[in-house]
This record gives C-alpha cells, sequence and structure tokens, in this order.
C-alpha cells in the first residue's frame, strides 16, 4: 500500500535521497548530474510546482511528483509532472500510483490535459507505463537529450 500526500518542508531530505541517485545516473531527469543539493531543490521544489511524496506502509519515502502548468495563459490547462522512484524501489507500481495520483490531482485542479516534455526514449519501462496510463507519442526530438553514454538519445 502506497499513500501519496502533499510534501512538506521536511520532507525534502527523504526526496534528495530519492532524486540524488537518478541525477547522478544522468538518464531520466533533465538536471545537470552534477547539481549540488542546494541547485535539485530548486529544481525539484520550485514555487510553481505542488511536490507530493509516496510512502510505503512502513512509512518510507518511496517516491515523490510535482505537478505545475505546462505553458502560461492559453495553455495553463496542460499539467505536466515529473516523477521519481527510490532506486530499490522501482518495478513495485510505485510510479504508476504517482502518475495516477498526478493525474487524478490535476483533474482536480482543472486541467484538462497533461503532457511530459521530456521522456528519454531509453527510458523504455517510463515510455511502457505512460503508454499504459493512456498517454501517447506526439513526437520526438532526436538528439535532444545528452546521454552520459555520449549518445544523443531521443526523447519521446
Amino acid at each position: 500500500m502506497i499513500d501519496i500526500s502533499p510534501a512538506v518542508a521536511n520532507d525534502w531530505p527523504a526526496i534528495w535521497e530519492i532524486i540524488r541517485p537518478i541525477i547522478r545516473e544522468g538518464e531520466t531527469l533533465a538536471i545537470a548530474r552534477d547539481a549540488d543539493e542546494a541547485a535539485a531543490r530548486a529544481y525539484w521544489m520550485a514555487s510553481d510546482k505542488s511536490v507530493f511524496v509516496a510512502r510505503n506502509a512502513t512509512g518510507t519515502t518511496v517516491g515523490s511528483y510535482n505537478l505545475r502548468s505546462n505553458g502560461i495563459g492559453l495553455t495553463a490547462h496542460v499539467a505536466n509532472a515529473g516523477y521519481a522512484v527510490r532506486t530499490d524501489q522501482r518495478g513495485r507500481g510505485i510510479a504508476q500510483s504517482l502518475c495516477r495520483h498526478s493525474s487524478e490531482t490535476a483533474r482536480a485542479r482543472g486541467y484538462r490535459a497533461m503532457q511530459f516534455n521530456m521522456v528519454v526514449s531509453t527510458n523504455e519501462r517510463a515510455v511502457r507505463l505512460w503508454q499504459h496510463m493512456g498517454f501517447a507519442i506526439v513526437g520526438t526530438l532526436p538528439g535532444a537529450f545528452a546521454h552520459p553514454t555520449g549518445d544523443m538519445w531521443t526523447p519521446m
């Protein structure tokens, strides 16, 4: 069982422990691999984002997502979200729970659509999950993501 709730300031250390290895991997988040904690916090917890945490039955924080408008003005009704799951908790349905919660939260807040700006094509689990959750690939940008292997992978 996963409990998802709005993050509070005291949740930052657990969120940092989740996103730090993901940032260092450099394979999914757009933030620089050498970003320090302050830069990561500014990115994940930016004032235009609502941040949520997922806790398992023991109360351990196992994931987080942030939700924001993807645009302004006439596009402000489109939501955007970013997700992170503890590396040792992957494959347990946490990302699916986060996605479902973010979709429900977006709808409740009046968003009429959701768009993921950058899903790297080599992140095959995420691509499959987002498609399973009803999202469609609407375009690709060859060379847009500087993958740590040196290859420029195509975001989906």
